[in-house]
């Protein structure tokens, strides 16, 4: 099969491009490089570095093969600076996105796999663990743009028939166990990459945002999904999309606190994070924790690296291997 992988020299993007080639199939990326990194992308994978904003460009790139699926990844996806930049986020991700969906939709393309989020929940975080049917209550510009795609690719089915897979990521974390690709965004904002970077020396000081929430210790929970098993989940939704559209959320099920990530680093690594408290951040829900029952029920899969363990043990590698990320 022939994919067309949007932010595919991106951190989930570029994993899920190995994952592809992996089981066998064609991939051509696109990334405008403005978070991503060229050399995450495979030698020999066809690349274009276009701006999804322009229309034409994209319309051009749709047009250039016959693709029997899209994976879309491209988009701005801090949180914190959702806040800061509410309209830029809003514009951004709502265009790029409506660009590349009008452009399948009217080419007859009958799939594609979007990169959506668990902070569509931001303002349910009493509901644990969350379900798909879970009410949306996004707790962030980034949340509400990720949810008006996914109305977006509502119409794009309703009306064209283009059937699409909505996966909603818990926390992205870890990397590829084999070293040919891992986390490196600038800046960081990650908890795992900054825990490590801090026990390294490579970074200052870690910050932790918060230590009054209702929780065990004070501190956030999160849901940490190997970066290997998300991709394994984008490759198993293909099949399901030859039927319907269908929405999951992807997370192991298990939350971890901010304070239990950096207990796990100090085991693991040998060395000691250090580490200053910090206020609160706005969007910050105290507990983020998924319920993929829908996923593994419907597609048959389960995470091959569940633990905590594993996931910051393979990130751990991967940054002692590439302490200036994809830089030379």
């Amino acid at each position: 099969m022939r994919y067309l992988v949007t932010g595919g020299a991106g951190f989930v993007g570029s994993h899920v491009v190995w994952a592809l080639l992996d089981s066998g199939h064609e991939v051509t990326v696109i990334d405008d490089l403005s978070t991503g990194h060229r050399a995450a992308v495979p030698e020999g994978v066809p690349f274009h570095q276009i701006d999804l904003n322009n229309y034409q460009d994209t319309y051009r790139i749709v047009t250039q093969n016959s693709w029997d699926g899209v994976l879309h990844f491209a988009a701005l996806s801090v949180v914190g600076d959702s806040i800061k930049n509410p309209f830029h986020y809003l514009r951004h991700n709502y265009c790029i996105a409506l660009n590349l969906i009008q452009a399948c939709a009217e080419n007859g393309v009958k799939k594609i796999v979007f990169s959506s989020t668990a902070a569509l929940f931001g303002g349910n975080e009493r509901i644990t663990p969350i379900p798909e049917t879970t009410d949306i209550v996004p707790g962030s510009p980034y949340g509400e743009s990720k949810f008006i795609i996914e109305r977006v690719l509502h119409w794009a089915d309703t009306l064209y028939g283009l059937h699409s897979a909505r996966l909603r990521y818990f926390n992205a974390a870890g990397a590829d166990i084999f070293g040919r690709a891992g986390e490196d965004h600038h800046p960081e904002t990650h908890l795992i990459p900054l825990t490590i970077d801090s026990a390294l020396g490579l970074k200052p000081p870690l910050q932790l945002f918060g230590n009054d929430y209702p929780t065990k210790d004070g501190s956030c929970i999160r849901d940490y999904v190997h970066v290997m098993d998300l991709a394994d989940a984008h490759i198993r939704v293909l099949e399901q999309l030859d039927h319907q559209s269908v929405t999951y959320n992807i997370g192991n099920g298990c939350g971890y606190s901010n304070l239990e990530v950096i207990e796990a680093v100090e085991r693991i690594s040998g060395r000691k994070v250090p580490w200053t408290l910090a206020k609160r951040r706005i969007g910050d829900p105290a507990i983020l924790v998924a319920d993929s029952t829908a996923l593994r029920k419907e597609t048959g899969w389960e995470p091959h690296y569940s633990k905590l363990d594993n996931i910051i043990e393979s990130a751990l590698k991967w940054r002692l291997t590439h302490p200036t990320g994809y830089s030379l």
